[in-house]
């Protein structure tokens, strides 16, 4: 790994982790790792008021469970505030910035004149002598640091990764402040200090901070260091056009909403990545190191991205009613196609979780018959939840009826006498085999003068207490020849409970 590219991701601390931050942490480390840079993390948490540890450890959880690890870090910003005030120091110093006497009430007042006058409000201060500046000094009068912009027709001009060549005109930025009147660095300051002091070469974020971008340049410059190259990334919105973000969305903007409801991270890393960003080609499903090999910001777009997400105030409990169809579908890929030793931890920790894990599916026969059951059921499934929802009758006989399944497949009556009496034909079969079981069950039909196709379908019923799902042989195969005799027998007494 070289020193020659650095980035960052340098999320604050106020809530999980949100789905454009993660997008935003996964394009600094495609760039890096294709590159062979260094990602660094920092933490910005110089909000007091909102930055908790507890919302710290949930961004490193999210970033952990994507598996977009760090190379250093994590630094905290609030930890460097007086390296950040002795660059503004330096500004003072050199008379690239200086001190602001102005109250807010003088500033309401200048910002309502421009507003009367029909202006844009472009503050200037104003230009004291050192023997005015002394004197209010020695009164104590409270002042803040501001950086004086030059007052020349000149402009900031860089090249944008993303957006391409970008320029601001002197005239239009105002005397920004660097230090509030207690001696707190804003954010403007602590942003660029923090990235001269990290050597970050090129800083890649949303592109809401555009706008940030010139005031930081004139930073740099009065400092007498090397720029940075700016990549800023399209946003993210909802199918409404609608910026997505944790207040409106709530959870559902969240990666720990997508951790909770069976989201497979390759899959989710996958699906963000592909917000605002293509490989140049028709390629959907792509691995890590394929995203590495063909990440390039040339193919990052300009338009704002789609991720279609409810409003927080509807709820998405179940991952089958995920309001973004692409994700959803991505994750079922990931699924279907996942080798089986990277798919058994993950179905392990679900069925912990709901309480049905068996100490006899760690090793042996139980390992055995865990990754086959797996490897059947999951071709229907979409999320990892979806193995202790729909799959949870293969891991045990507490499981309900749907009341649909039931009223579509058991309205034949005559079902509740002749499931019990195939369940004593399938006794006598031979051996458990599938090609066993559907020999058994079709001859069982003919001597009913009934279809078979009764029989399958009111056995998937009693079985799994679903209508679909995978061949029923199949099924009959893995819940075993006793518990699925048990269950064609008692379907009467389920059928009559309340």
């Amino acid at each position: 790994m070289t020193d020659g590219i650095r980035v960052r991701f340098a999320p604050s601390p106020t809530g999980y982790l949100h789905i454009g931050g993660a997008r935003t942490a996964l394009f600094n480390w495609l760039f890096a790792r294709k590159q062979g840079g260094v990602f660094i993390l920092r933490i910005e948490d110089t909000d007091r008021e909102r930055s908790t540890p507890e919302a710290v450890e949930t961004i490193l959880d999210g970033l952990r469970w994507l598996g977009l690890t760090w190379d250093e870090g994590p630094y905290f910003q609030s930890q460097r505030l007086d390296e950040h005030r002795r660059v503004a120091e330096r500004l003072l110093a050199s008379g690239h910035a200086y001190k602001s006497y102005e109250t807010k009430e003088e500033l309401d007042a200048l910002r309502r004149a421009a507003e009367a006058a029909k202006t844009a409000f472009v503050f200037r201060g104003r230009e004291l002598s050192p023997e005015e500046e002394a004197k209010l000094d020695a009164q104590g009068t409270p002042y803040a640091v501001r950086f004086r912009v030059p007052r020349t027709d000149g402009a900031v001009t860089f090249h944008d990764l993303v957006h391409g060549e970008q320029a601001k005109r002197y005239a239009d930025i105002e005397d920004f402040a660097l230090l509030r009147s207690d001696g707190s660095p804003l954010y403007i300051l602590s942003n660029a200090a923090d990235d001269i002091a990290e050597r970050v070469t090129h800083v890649i974020r949303g592109q809401d901070g555009l706008a940030n971008t010139p005031k930081q340049l004139l930073i740099y410059q009065a400092l007498g260091v090397a720029e940075p190259t700016f990549a800023h990334l399209p946003l993210i919105l909802d199918g409404k056009r609608a910026k997505l973000s944790k207040r409106k969305h709530g959870e559902g903007a969240t990666v720990r909403f997508y951790q909770e409801r069976g989201f497979i991270p390759d899959a989710f890393l996958n699906a963000i990545a592909l917000i605002g960003w293509s490989p140049g080609d028709d390629r959907e499903i792509l691995s890590r190191e394929e995203m590495i090999a063909a990440f390039d910001f040339a193919q990052v777009s300009r338009t704002n991205g789609i991720f279609n997400l409810a409003p927080a105030d509807q709820p998405l409990a179940d991952p089958r009613q995920f309001t973004d169809p692409k994700a959803l579908w991505m994750n079922a890929e990931y699924l279907k196609s996942m080798p089986l030793d990277r798919l058994l931890p993950l179905v392990q920790a679900q069925l912990e979780a709901a309480g049905l894990w068996k100490p006899e599916f760690a090793e042996g026969d139980g390992r055995a018959w865990l990754a086959r059951a797996t490897d059947v059921i999951r071709e229907r499934f979409r999320a990892l939840t979806d193995f202790t929802t729909y799959g949870r009758p293969y891991f045990t006989d507490d499981f309900e009826l749907d009341p649909e399944a039931v009223k579509k497949n058991l309205r034949d009556a005559r079902l509740l006498d002749w499931l019990p009496e195939l369940a004593n034909a399938l006794e006598q079969a031979p051996d458990w085999k599938p090609e066993t079981v559907e020999a058994t069950l079709r001859a069982f039909a003919d001597a009913k003068g009934a279809k078979a196709g009764l029989f399958i379908n009111a056995s998937r019923v009693a079985l799994t207490g679903q209508s679909v799902g995978p061949s029923i042989f199949e099924v009959f195969a893995l819940i075993g020849r006793e518990r699925a005799c048990a269950r064609l027998r008692a379907i009467r007494q389920r059928l009559a409970a309340p």
